[in-house]
């Protein structure tokens, strides 16, 4: 179990072991990773989607389980600052831009409401969401882009957070999307997630969300032995680079 003092370090050690945020590309992420999330949209500014889970096996990656609808950020998508080489032509992902981040980005731990005993089938790092737990989305902190416990930070040195305990069922369940991690570059996004939607019509800030039981599923099936990625583009930029890059092929799987 991870106790709010432990919180912080653990956090910290785990966005330093997402390599590959320093924007100069890191394709190797993928050659390690055994499981895939894809997330594609019809173009830049949908703010609505479909999630593929892929498996590599011996004949290649191989899709698990059912397309599943998702909804973006209201402004749709920017590049974010990921494994994927620079420079790649299309909208650019900066802090309250509404746009959910696109790219190839580590899905390094989950987060939830429940007490780390009762989720024990999640098989990655799990923090629990406490009412101190805040993301910090403050680009003048020296936390931007952590989440972080108050509780155990002598001088807070940001104005504004996202707090990780809502009012509601979104953060119920998450992930953390590794987007502009190690380090992070102050203005490029911050705090993005995985979670529960408020409805399949409701865009989020720039996180990917999805039902209650598609996220509840997906965090059944991600394990950390896989190093599991998210790949999250529209639709014509994942063709444009998905033989180059070996990303599985989308077109012979039906929605």
């Amino acid at each position: 179990m991870l106790r709010p003092c432990h919180v912080f370090v653990v956090l910290l050690l785990l966005a330093s072991s997402a390599k590959s945020q320093d924007q100069g590309g890191d394709l190797e992420l993928l050659g390690l990773s055994q499981q895939m999330v894809v997330v594609t949209s019809s173009d830049w500014k949908s703010t609505t989607g479909f999630l593929r889970r892929f498996e590599r096996t011996d004949n290649g990656w191989q899709m698990d389980g059912p397309v599943l609808p998702i909804v973006l950020g209201r402004g749709g998508l920017g590049w974010g600052r990921g494994a994927q080489p620079p420079s790649q032509p299309g909208p650019q992902k900066r802090e309250g831009d509404g746009r959910s981040p696109a790219g190839i980005f580590p899905l390094t731990y989950a987060f939830g409401y429940a007490d780390p005993d009762s989720v024990r089938e999640i098989k990655l790092p799990y923090v629990q969401c406490t009412s101190t737990l805040e993301c910090v989305d403050d680009t003048n902190s020296s936390y931007y882009n952590i989440i972080v416990d108050r509780q155990t930070v002598s001088k807070p040195d940001w104005k504004s957070s996202e707090k990780m305990h809502m009012t509601n069922d979104e953060y119920r369940l998450g992930i953390f999307v590794a987007n502009n991690s190690e380090p992070a570059k102050p203005g490029y996004g911050s705090c993005v997630f995985m979670h529960i939607w408020k409805s399949p019509q409701t865009p989020t800030s720039g996180c990917t969300a999805m039902s209650p039981g598609a996220i509840e599923s997906l965090l059944g099936w991600l394990d950390a032995r896989n190093h599991p990625v998210l790949v999250q583009f529209p639709e014509a930029e994942y063709q444009r680079v998905q033989k180059a890059w070996r990303l599985p092929d989308l077109v012979n799987t039906n929605l």
